[in-house]
């Protein structure tokens, strides 16, 4: 199963994916592309490291969305890779129906709440200042509507009496890196 993976910041998710493949742990999935819509991500270092190449594709004209030139672009590049499975592992851009239908099926989320709570920016603050006693991070497949997909695995975290809100974001990000290689793995292998 070929695996691209997009991401916005420092990759961490990606780089658990990466580590899990390293360590034979990703079932028959091969990550052959890193995509990112920054310049400056640091996810970006994550390429030579694993010996995977890394590219920053330009998103313009839209900040938040991927639409337009900026979609066309993120299309033909990630369609010269021919992915399996696109992975969205921290990409902070909503997906439109241009790309959602250039890999129909094939685009899976990391979200970091256990939807379908608290989706949308901020899962792990809008969980810590509701007071819920859990919470965690979720694998879905991608649609239309945010964060709104089928639901393929979670994760589940205890909030703690004295966690702050840094502690619960440690413990679902944590939560997130086993979680997602692992649905991979099991993707990749037909059984999740």
């Amino acid at each position: 199963m070929r695996v691209v993976i997009l991401g916005s910041g420092r990759g961490s998710n990606a780089e658990a994916i990466l580590a899990a493949e390293k360590a034979g742990q990703l079932g028959r999935a091969h990550v052959v592309a890193l995509f990112t819509d920054r310049a400056d991500a640091p996810m970006l270092a994550l390429g030579p490291r694993f010996g995977v190449p890394a590219t920053f594709v330009d998103p313009a004209p839209f900040k938040t969305k991927l639409e337009g030139e900026g979609e066309a672009r993120f299309i033909a590049a990630v369609s010269a890779a021919q992915p399996d499975l696109v992975v969205l592992a921290g990409f902070m851009r909503v997906i439109k129906p241009g790309f959602l239908n250039a890999f129909a099926g094939r685009i899976i989320n990391l979200h970091p709440s256990l939807l379908p709570s608290f989706p949308g920016l901020d899962g792990i603050g809008q969980a810590f200042r509701r007071g819920v006693k859990i919470t965690g991070c979720t694998v879905h497949g991608v649609t239309a509507e945010v964060d709104g997909g089928p639901i393929i695995d979670q994760a589940t975290v205890r909030v703690e009496p004295g966690d702050t809100l840094e502690s619960l974001a440690t413990k679902v990000h944590a939560a997130e890196h086993a979680l997602l290689p692992a649905t991979i793995a099991r993707l990749s292998v037909g059984s999740a």
